[in-house]
């Protein structure tokens, strides 16, 4: 609160950091600014059988808020398609002077101080609260909006991007993503032994970062952070492998996300036998194994 009043801005932009999508904020706040709303909520439709996964919105037809509820069990429709129903993306635009008082009010009560939680249903019962549903500008049929806060779905939207043509495409010139990166040679990939047993770098259908080497190793429907080396005769597929990681000889990893700095032993095999990594490591409900520092590797 002191950093919104100290800046007194007229509008307060508030993002999750764990999502990925790509939207033009400036098309939310002229939504915002036609309908005269003191909070906007971007959504997305989900098919309804989805959408108790999320927070779901129910709209009139001028997709004015009226309703929302965490994780239905049977979600609202959207006026005019019964089948779908209008989820937040956890993307808020405020009117500083709407929300503050809402935000002073909470502070002082016993609740989870959650804009979706407690904010949002509050100034639905007595503000201008409207939905503002997500344009994609991926150019793709299917609109890309993830949510990675648990470990499950962040190995999905990396495994994601490896496709042949990704919904959310890094490599879309029009809308670039920009980040840091760290000076780093290209990646290299060598031996070339294509003789039976012999020795062959190569990454298929994979996203491999600067400073890679693929020393004899093979890698497939993979993401390689910076600085990761897979050595001769190792296997690594379906995987999520953090900078400056070495993948020793004659491993074989599947369905694995590795943390940084971890050498694995040569002849360690990951995620190929889930009831002996479940010893070791840590495997989610749906198989993703996850290797940290802490672990024991033997």
């Amino acid at each position: 609160l002191y950093v919104v009043e100290h800046a007194s801005p007229k509008h307060v932009l508030v993002l999750s950091g764990d999502h990925v999508y790509k939207m033009d904020y400036s098309d939310m706040y002229r939504f915002h600014k036609e309908n005269n709303a003191d909070a906007t909520i971007a959504v997305i439709e989900f098919d309804k059988e989805k959408a108790s996964s999320f927070g779901v919105l129910e709209v009139d037809n001028e997709y004015r808020i009226i309703g929302f509820e965490e994780k239905p069990d049977k979600p609202k429709s959207i006026p005019g398609s019964p089948d779908f129903s209008l989820c937040s993306m956890g993307v808020y635009l405020f009117n500083t002077d709407a929300v503050i008082p809402y935000l002073e009010a909470d502070s002082g009560e016993d609740s989870a101080h959650d804009f979706g939680k407690n904010i949002i249903p509050a100034m639905i019962k007595k503000s201008r609260v409207y939905a503002y549903n997500f344009k994609d500008l991926n150019k793709k049929e299917a609109k890309y909006w993830r949510d990675i806060g648990t470990i499950d779905a962040y190995w999905e939207a990396n495994l994601d991007m490896v496709s042949v043509t990704p919904v959310f495409n890094l490599y879309d010139k029009e809308w670039p993503i920009r980040t840091y990166q760290a000076q780093h040679p290209p990646a290299k990939f060598v031996f070339a032994q294509e003789a039976e047993g012999g020795r062959l770098g190569v990454a298929l259908d994979s996203i491999v970062c600067g400073g890679c080497i693929i020393s004899g190793g093979r890698v497939q429907n993979s993401v390689l952070s910076p600085n990761v080396r897979v050595n001769s005769y190792a296997d690594v597929r379906e995987s999520v492998i953090m900078e400056n990681v070495e993948i020793g000889r004659y491993c074989n990893i599947r369905r694995t996300i590795i943390d940084k700095d971890i050498l694995i032993p040569p002849h360690t095999t990951i995620g190929y036998n889930l009831d002996d990594d479940r010893k070791r490591f840590y495997v989610t409900e749906s198989g993703i194994v996850v290797v940290s520092k802490e672990m024991i590797i033997a």
